[in-house]
């Protein structure tokens, strides 16, 4: 009799053992999918604040500075083109990145996820640089050699290549600090998505 009662409270001891560990795991893996969604949601923010300020430049701020000061149509034409073009790999990582699903999706197809994301930060980085390049040589082309508002008055030139540099200059930082932000979320999405593949076996 003791020893059917000895393995009664045994049985029952296990059964509390194994609810006890099923719930730490799921409160292990839900602690995870937190950090990976907050990471996630980091990246997400980064990217629509970076489409929101583009597009206010491009509609609001590059158009009053058009109109207020003696910029040529063409010149005009080029950075504005310039940053339509930049706002396609926004607009595709904001798409791509809307079929992040950490609960309706498996890891695998999220690491994939991850990986297109990446290519096309990678690929980006490349085309803003010759973009920005090209426009800056074909800006200064067009009005320093054919604006005659600039022809022989050095003071609007220094104007104009002072204002260039400082812009260029806080975009560099602002641009450096988000890289190593964006680096660092997407690395925590990536251990968060290895983390979360052992539950899935």
């Amino acid at each position: 009799m003791e020893l059917e009662a000895l393995k009664a409270s045994w049985n029952k001891l296990d059964e509390r053992l194994a609810e006890t560990e099923i719930v730490n795991l799921r409160l292990v893996k839900e602690m995870i999918q937190q950090k990976t969604k907050s990471a996630y949601d980091g990246i997400i923010g980064q990217n629509l604040y970076t489409v929101v300020v583009n597009f206010l430049i491009i509609c609001v701020v590059f158009p009053y500075v058009y109109m207020n000061t003696p910029i040529r149509t063409v010149s005009f034409a080029i950075v504005e083109g310039v940053m339509v073009i930049g706002m396609i790999p926004l607009i595709w990582k904001l798409m791509l990145l809307s079929k992040f699903d950490l609960d309706g999706k498996k890891c695998n197809e999220l690491s994939s996820l991850v990986l297109n994301y990446k290519k096309i930060c990678h690929s980006e980085k490349l085309w803003s640089t010759i973009l920005v390049v090209a426009a800056l040589i074909s800006f200064y082309i067009s009005e320093l050699g054919f604006n005659p508002c600039y022809k022989f008055e050095v003071s609007r030139m220094l104007v104009v290549v002072g204002l260039t540099l400082i812009t260029f200059a806080v975009g560099l930082g602002i641009g450096i600090y988000q890289i190593r932000r964006h680096t660092q979320q997407l690395q925590e999405i990536e251990r968060g998505l290895e983390e979360l593949r052992e539950f899935e076996k």
